[in-house]
């Protein structure tokens, strides 16, 4: 099978096996930003996004990629990520994988909560999703013509300190990023995300439906690199300020849609950021059932 096909099609598997499973969906509107909420354990969640974005220097692109996205306990999150892009007037290629792990680090809400992330990446230099921004990274770095950038294998730790707060609707989220490129000697990297999002509305309506307010979740995401270890600091780096939107749907899936503005001339322009995804609960005794073992 083609690498271009590969994320597509587990992502239709994924679906067809669970879609039996009873759903449950009341997602955030991030796309760059994380808060404090973990899958509920045994819950399964399928996400495909994409990114569109534009260069001054280079070809215009869309990097796309599908999450799997488990509940393993009620303390611990684990998913997995497959990449790709599509470079305008060039190629279409599968840029890699990445496994990250959450771990929220105090069991009840509180003022405050924290949570850690641990995440392994394995990519080409081609990987264009832009799921963060961190050290120096600019809108000239993705200006290489794909059969020289995927030449290049970065196998990457990043560590992220997830803070996230829910005050009367509002949710408050603050990222700090760490990044090591365990290829090539590079040195630690760091940048930040924040988010603010709110429903449109908190009570629910008596009656189903799928344009009520409360299914809406509005909010808006900044994020950005603060260089290196050499170099700590906003000199020649990118910034982004994003609006963002999600529907939840009675049917249990949700969209969600971003358009971002960069913030120097480091930057790209425009970033167009969509996805869709769907949760479904008791994936886990489902499959426990498939395999012939007890829920």
């Amino acid at each position: 099978m083609p690498h271009r096909l590969q994320p597509f099609a587990i992502f239709v598997v994924l679906l067809l096996f669970t879609a039996a499973l009873p759903a449950r969906s009341q997602e955030s509107p991030y796309i760059v930003t994380y808060d404090h909420y973990l899958e509920e354990p045994g819950s399964l969640e399928v996400e495909y996004f994409s990114t569109f974005g534009t260069q001054r220097a280079g070809n215009d692109f869309h990097a796309f990629w599908t999450e799997f996205e488990y509940g393993a306990t009620a303390w611990w999150t684990t998913e997995l990520y497959l990449d790709g892009q599509t470079t305008f007037n060039d190629s279409t290629i599968f840029t890699g994988f990445r496994l990250e792990n959450r771990f929220r680090l105090l069991q009840r809400e509180h003022f405050i909560n924290p949570v850690l992330y641990i995440e392994y990446e394995n990519t080409s230099g081609a990987d264009k999703i832009l799921k963060e921004v961190e050290g120096h990274d600019v809108e000239s770095d993705y200006t290489d013509p794909n059969a020289r950038a995927r030449q290049e294998h970065d196998h990457e730790l990043e560590f992220k300190l997830l803070l996230s707060k829910t005050f009367k609707g509002w949710n408050i989220a603050q990222n700090t990023i760490a990044t090591k490129n365990l290829t090539g000697g590079n040195p630690w990297e760091f940048g930040y995300a924040l988010g603010a999002s709110h429903p449109l509305a908190l009570k629910a309506s008596a009656q189903r439906c799928s344009f009520c307010r409360e299914n809406f979740i509005a909010g808006v995401e900044m994020y950005g690199g603060l260089g290196d270890r050499y170099s700590f600091g906003l000199h020649e780096t990118s910034h982004y300020l994003a609006p963002v939107v999600a529907w939840n749907l009675p049917s249990d899936w949700t969209l969600r849609l971003s358009p971002g503005f960069g913030l120097n001339d480091n930057s790209h322009r425009f970033l167009l950021r969509w996805g869709v995804s769907r949760e479904f609960s008791g994936f886990g005794a489902a499959l426990s059932r498939l395999l012939g073992g007890r829920p």
